[in-house]
């Protein structure tokens, strides 16, 4: 039954964590991550975003408020608005509409990560609008609200420059906050603290946190899912090389099973010796015994899956001449076909330790996936074959959305030649090191065409 495939299945897929200092399970990892999401952090995320609403409602407020308290608190002693000053009116409606669009694309966006500091740039930003604001609420309270200004053709223009002035902050906005980083100025080297993963990735002016922030999204994206099952191994190694040293007091005072001559320690001695260096050929046949089985198990498992996915076809031409009731959904052939193909890939994922990053249920969806697609064989074990990038599985597989920044230099402070930081998680460690992009200097060298011409004598001779 399915409740029976499911203890089966489960009881291969065991998280190791041996690369941490805490020894918890993948469930308590899960209860892990979702206490430490409290109420503070749901507040730091949509913090930003309240308050760039704000100051973009008073932005696209103020103008309009310019316009309409003359009309509401002196309208007898207003002058005619002329033609000039009515296609005013039509020039701020349009610049405000802009100016709408505007700040929704840049400001109004809700944050991908949660940052230890306050971005400098947005915060100068900011302050630049409200004080540009306050500068403007300043000048028309004491020269138009407290006058009595008859003007209107003139308060109208006033308004029309504050909109002005608010569309050259938004082009600064656009200059500091988007275009300034695309330039690739420096290139980072990213290395895993477990496996040595390594990737490098060109980057443009940015500070510590905000590169710390672009190269996460690059790791989830392109670091193969961090498997702590693959390191048992060479820890198993590691144990059994240390058992076979024997320390000695140098002192003589107290050891374990202390030699009581010279030649007694040189026996004891020897074959410690002998078995380190036995200890790269122990490594050689290991690897070579571990590579037979994994493609012992890949045959088999390929074999098995081209055969499912011949009886899915047979069926499917059987089921072009059946009745309408007869024919099968394809989630039904999915359950149909997985247990002719459960075992091989079963086996396969417990010999290449990625058992525990595929459950029973993604496997049937994806079958059932290319299935509806009409894949093929090779198309659906690819998923399988090589660990694809830590996005393309469950965040409950990897649960590492809370990472910590550690930078001897400020976080806001710009990334410069030879800066170093680390992002930690709960399990590994990212270190980034900065490298400056070189200036790279072109010259070009005249070639002469009459340089490369030649005369060729062909003689009767010749065989040619």
């Amino acid at each position: 039954s399915k409740a029976e495939m499911d203890d089966n299945w489960g009881e291969t897929t065991t998280a190791v964590t041996g690369t941490s200092e805490l020894s918890i399970s993948q469930e308590e990892v899960v209860g892990l991550g979702k206490e430490i999401q409290d109420r503070t952090q749901g507040f730091r995320r949509y913090l930003p975003l309240a308050v760039g609403s704000c100051v973009g409602l008073l932005v696209l407020a103020t103008p309009l408020v310019f316009l309409l308290l003359p009309v509401v608190m002196w309208p007898d002693r207003l002058q005619a608005c002329g033609a000039a000053c009515e296609g005013l009116f039509l020039s701020i409606s349009f610049k405000i509409l802009i100016l709408l669009v505007a700040v929704w694309a840049l400001f109004l966006r809700p944050s991908r990560a949660c940052l230890p500091r306050v971005c400098v740039y947005r915060a100068f930003l900011t302050t630049l609008t409200l004080l540009l604001t306050m500068s403007y609420w300043l000048f028309y309270g004491v020269r138009i609200l407290d006058a009595q200004d008859e003007d209107y053709h003139g308060i109208v223009q006033f308004a029309v420059s504050l909109v002005d002035s608010q569309l050259f902050v938004h082009y600064l906005a656009v200059v500091l906050l988007e275009l300034r980083h695309i330039r690739p100025c420096y290139s980072v080297c990213v290395i895993r603290s477990t496996d040595g993963e390594t990737r490098h990735y060109n980057i443009g002016q940015l500070s510590i946190q905000r590169a710390a922030q672009t190269i996460l999204e690059y790791y989830y994206r392109d670091f193969p899912l961090h498997n702590p099952a693959l390191l048992s191994a060479s820890k198993h190694r590691t144990a059994k090389h240390l058992a076979g040293l024997k320390v000695y007091n140098v002192d003589g005072c107290t050891a374990a099973a202390q030699p009581t001559n010279g030649n007694q320690s040189r026996s004891m001695v020897t074959p410690a010796a002998k078995r380190k260096d036995n200890a790269h050929s122990e490594l050689y046949y290991e690897e070579a015994d571990y590579e037979r089985r994994v493609r012992k198990r890949r045959a088999r498992l390929v074999v098995a899956v081209e055969e499912a996915f011949t009886h899915v076809r047979r069926m499917k031409k059987e089921d072009e001449n059946a009745t309408p009731s007869d024919i099968m959904d394809v989630r039904e052939a999915a359950l149909a076909i997985f247990p002719s193909m459960a075992r091989a890939l079963q086996k396969y994922l417990r010999t290449t330790r990625r058992q525990h990053c595929h459950s029973m249920e993604s496997i049937q969806k994806h079958l059932a996936f290319c299935l509806v697609n009409n894949m093929s064989p090779k198309a659906f074990l690819e998923a399988y074959l090589a660990p694809g990038p830590t996005l393309q599985y469950g965040p409950e597989r990897w649960m590492a959305d809370q990472w910590t920044l550690i930078s001897e230099a400020p976080v806001t402070s710009g990334v410069k030649e030879g800066s170093e930081f680390l992002l930690k998680c709960l399990d590994f460690s990212l270190a980034i090191t900065v490298k400056g992009i070189p200036y790279i200097r072109l010259t070009e060298e005249y070639i002469d065409p009459k340089s490369h011409k030649f005369i060729l004598l062909l003689q009767s001779e010749t065989s040619v």
